[in-house]
């Protein structure tokens, strides 16, 4: 594809010229690439055509129609929606097919849609067009400077759309670490697989990424409670662990959040917050997708109730007043001590929250039959995207080393660092319920761990009882686990094999 901004034709159309839009268009522009816009709002339209001016690259062709932004691109056409998920989609892309658009063009949702949608879509447009498409992670700044790109649908489409994401993305050096915009490096631009792979990918990404903040959150809640540091010296032990293994862009902007001050009052920023979260939905989507699949995300899942109990505040400020709660005072003769067991205690969640993820991704990839590569994956999301850190490149490295891992906690180099850092991990959680502060992410990280590596769950007890109300069978430990077995409990041992 050549990519001279003297081309007669638009390279790419970009629909949707809002925050991500608009950052994305500026993106390719930066790189070379000739792009024709539309937005059915005018300013998003006029603003994005200022900016392309002043860039100087590329050529931007603001489009006042569909049919004109057909018009201005060379078959096979290349079409980018970046507006909300849902129903919206396929309007614009009907809308499209109205306008001129032909099986052989390409219809890119980089939006955030669920990824069954995806898949819903391509059985839909089969045939009318090529639907593929992109998550998109890395905010406003990643969009317009190289974010991180989960790619999926048709190789075929893959290759007519592969030098442009790969241009645009984000870059990593041969060591795995950032580059700076424009500049040459391993591109963090992921193809994923079939259709609806990188849609999933980036929900699980969302979901590790809700984890990841929660459990940033909860070791500042516990800095700040127990040890009564304030917001800037806690700022100045993320700045430090941010020069260790905890390198992450969340630890990063964590550090810096912490050390600004409010313009109003002087006070701490961070102070000046109401302790009410947000959620747009993908940490809720990565819960329910792994409760329907049966695969346990216990951290992450937690990690979003954390946001909803965080926005029942009226309820808390009633519970403050009517739950005393009878706590043991916090032994502060050794703070350099818990800070350190603080950092282990949150690496080792951290890394319990990264298996959950992948192993949702390693079932729901088996039942979809995908073959997602989790090298690639992980090596995706080391620069660009908001969950990136040095981190994932020891991922990487893990499945690289045993493509067909079973979890990331059995691997070499994970299992020793939990070992090394395991018994910080356990008066963490101990002295958190002592001392009456929630670490919700953190405890379930470890009951988690703990769970993976107990032999015997008392699950068997819970069979019993299943079998005793309802008559629900059980197998036997001497006995081939497909036979099933049933005893009429309270009138007689007598033992019924149900085939």
């Amino acid at each position: 594809m050549s990519n001279s901004p003297s081309s007669n034709h638009s390279h790419i159309a970009m629909i949707g010229l809002g925050v991500m839009g608009k950052s994305l268009t500026l993106n390719l522009l930066d790189n070379q690439f000739n792009v024709a816009g539309f937005d059915i709002n005018e300013q998003h339209l006029s603003a994005t055509s200022q900016e392309a001016q002043q860039l100087n690259k590329g050529s931007f062709l603001p489009c006042n129609s569909l049919t004109e932004l057909l018009n201005s691109l060379k078959s096979p056409r290349v079409v980018a929606l970046s507006i909300p998920a849902g129903n919206i989609v396929e309007q614009v892309i009907d809308d499209l097919l109205k306008s001129g658009l032909e099986p052989q063009d390409i219809v890119i949702d980089t939006g955030n849609s669920l990824w069954t949608d995806t898949i819903a879509r391509e059985a839909k447009y089969q045939g009318k067009l090529q639907f593929f498409s992109t998550a998109v992670s890395g905010g406003e700044q990643g969009a317009r400077f190289g974010p991180a790109l989960m790619a999926s649908g048709s190789e075929k489409a893959w290759q007519s759309i592969k030098p442009m994401w790969n241009a645009i993305a984000a870059k990593v050096d041969s060591n795995g670490l950032p580059v700076p915009p424009l500049h040459d490096g391993e591109p963090c631009a992921t193809y994923t697989g079939p259709s609806g792979s990188g849609h999933f990918v980036k929900m699980v990404h969302n979901g590790i990424e809700y984890a990841d903040m929660q459990l940033i959150c909860e070791v500042y809640h516990y800095l700040r409670s127990a040890l009564q540091l304030p917001p800037s010296q806690i700022g100045d032990i993320f700045t430090q662990w941010n020069k260790g293994i905890l390198n992450s862009y969340l630890i990063e902007i964590t550090a810096d959040i912490l050390k600004q001050q409010d313009f109003l009052t002087e006070h701490p920023l961070v102070d000046m917050i109401l302790d009410k979260a947000g959620q747009k939905g993908t940490g809720t989507w990565t819960a329910i997708n792994s409760l329907e699949i049966g695969c346990p995300t216990p951290t992450i899942t937690q990690s979003v109730y954390a946001r909803s109990l965080s926005s029942l505040k009226s309820r808390r400020l009633i519970g403050a007043q009517c739950l005393k709660a009878k706590v043991q005072p916090v032994d502060k003769t050794n703070p350099s001590a818990i800070i350190n067991e603080l950092h282990d205690a949150l690496y080792c969640a951290k890394l319990c929250a990264y298996a959950q993820g992948f192993d949702l991704m390693k079932a729901t990839s088996e039942q979809q039959n995908w073959q997602l590569n989790f090298v690639d994956i992980a090596k995706g999301w080391r620069a660009g995207c908001i969950i990136r850190a040095t981190f994932l490149q020891d991922i990487a490295n893990a499945y690289q080393q045993t493509p067909k891992l079973d979890n990331l906690l059995f691997a070499d180099h994970f299992a020793h660092q939990v070992e090394n850092r395991q018994l910080s991990w356990r008066k963490t959680v101990s002295n958190s319920s002592l001392h009456g502060i929630p670490m919700p992410g953190i405890s379930s990280a470890l009951n988690y761990f703990d769970s993976m590596n107990c032999e015997t769950l008392p699950a068997n007890l819970l069979q019993a009882q299943r079998d005793f109300f309802g008559s629900h069978t059980y197998s036997r430990i001497d006995q081939p686990e497909s036979n099933k077995y049933h005893v009429e409990w309270g009138k007689s041992p007598r033992i019924e094999v149900k085939r």
